[in-house]
């Protein structure tokens, strides 16, 4: 499946200890797991979650679903070990957190071999070297980790985000230039419904591929938001069915509800086409 027509709507944190958790992700309707070995598990429970996690997805299970394993950084205790691990795994990416150059990178790369990588973008100067680490050959995706840096820039919480803006900007600049996948930060009040829809609407503007999340009552909200609406779906296939139309009439451009449309409002068309048809598969299989 094309990378930009894969769903990446709903990308959900599993802690890589909890056996309940791991087989509950096993039946969630969500287009990416990220289990998690860092964050989420306790320092005693380091090891023992390596293990856990190594045996789940070798039992299988999780469907279509992308499996994105995120480590200890290499700077930490655990990181090597879990890199190493990893490259065993049966997962689709690793994911490496607070990074801040394409050496971090490289020397994952080092570890893991040809599994892709994703890069936790998490920290001020993360945002500064988005470009260079996104121009990286192994990387494949990137997730922005807007607690961390909300404590790093110590800016305060507003439904806006403003505080936000240039940070995710620069990230999605940088993955949009190299075609990467990105996917938004989490809604960290996951009981507040509407608070969840209008950041999911902001970053579906913005150009986000999908929401990470912590809570499975998340989910399918982030569904909803970042899949082509069926007015959307409406429009690209008048888009196209004009365009063409006017093509074999000799004419470059067409028009729709009074717009014009053009060879690159086409190419969109046909992206959100595409996109609408692998949810449909992933939701059918």
């Amino acid at each position: 499946m094309d990378m930009r027509s894969r769903p990446y709507r709903s990308v959900l944190y599993i802690p890589g200890s909890k056996d309940r958790a791991l087989e509950k992700a096993r039946s969630l309707p969500v287009d990416a797991i990220i289990f998690d070995l860092e964050d989420a598990v306790a320092v005693d429970e380091k090891p023992a979650a390596r293990a856990t996690l190594t045996e789940a997805l070798a039992s299988g299970g999780y469907g279509p679903r992308v499996k994105i394993v995120r480590i200890n950084g290499l700077d930490t205790e655990w990181g090597r070990a879990d890199a190493e691990a990893v490259r065993n795994m049966d997962c689709d990416a690793v994911l490496l957190p607070k990074v801040e150059s394409a050496a971090q990178l490289d020397a994952l790369a080092e570890i893991t071999g040809d599994l892709p990588i994703w890069a936790m973008m998490e920290t001020p100067r993360g945002m500064l070297n988005a470009a260079e680490i996104a121009a990286h050959p192994k990387l494949a995706g990137m997730v922005m980790g807007t607690n961390d840096l909300a404590k790093e820039l110590q800016s305060r919480f507003r439904p806006d985000r403003l505080p936000m803006l240039t940070s995710l900007s620069l990230c999605l600049l940088a993955a949009k230039a190299e075609g990467l996948v990105i996917v938004d930060g989490v809604y960290n009040a996951f009981k507040d419904d509407e608070g969840l829809k209008a950041e999911c609407a902001q970053g579906r503007d913005m150009g986000f591929d999908g929401k990470t999340l912590i809570h499975p009552a998340q989910v399918e909200i982030a569904n909803t938001a970042f899949a082509p609406a069926p007015e959307e779906i409406d429009l690209a296939r008048r888009q196209i069915a004009a365009f063409e139309e006017a093509e074999a009439a000799g004419q470059g451009v067409a028009v729709v509800d009074g717009k014009i449309v053009e060879n690159l409002h086409v190419a969109t068309a046909r992206e959100i086409l595409a996109k609408s048809e692998a949810i449909e598969a992933i939701t059918a299989g």
